[in-house]
């Protein structure tokens, strides 16, 4: 990220660690989700949640720091960027923020459901983020962008994200 924006590339590529790490978690989730452990102990001590837990962790990471100091963003500022061309425009990093907060509330509430001990709660919250996230890492289509987009355009969120030449 620069005081100019954010290269596209970064959050994509983000998305795709992410998207693995959430197919992982659905995985994990799946066998389970019907027979949720008694004791929020024992649904605690899920590997399922364990990963969920990590995950809403980097999510709120992202929309609290910026995607720019997210992981993702400093392993692809590291390695990733200074093999490739520059891109042909920035972006504003407040809808990729945004949408990383959409991430952190939808994984909250899987983690939070699943502690109440609602069977299918985590797994369809990691699925739903799976989705959100395979569709920016392989199409480069953000939901919760165009969720900003579409909150700026209704005057519910200040703000604009235009494209920037670089």
């Amino acid at each position: 990220m620069t005081a100019a924006g954010l290269d596209p590339r970064g959050p994509r590529f983000g998305a795709g660690i992410t998207a693995a790490l959430l197919l992982v978690a659905v995985g994990l989730a799946l066998p389970t989700a019907s027979a949720v452990p008694a004791t929020v102990a024992g649904r605690a001590a899920q590997p399922a949640f364990l990963l969920a837990a990590l995950l809403t962790a980097l999510f709120l990471w992202g929309a609290l720091a910026g995607v720019g100091r997210h992981p993702w963003g400093l392993l692809f500022r590291a390695l990733v960027r200074p093999r490739l061309g520059p891109p042909a425009e920035l972006e504003d990093p407040a809808a990729p923020t945004f949408a990383q907060a959409v991430g952190a509330f939808v994984m909250i509430l899987g983690v939070v459901l699943h502690l109440a001990g609602v069977p299918w709660g985590l797994a369809g919250a990691a699925a739903a983020a799976f989705v959100a996230a395979f569709l920016n890492a392989v199409f480069g289509y953000c939901l919760g962008c165009q969720l900003y987009l579409l909150l700026v355009r209704s005057g519910l969120v200040r703000g604009g994200s235009r494209p920037r030449q670089p």
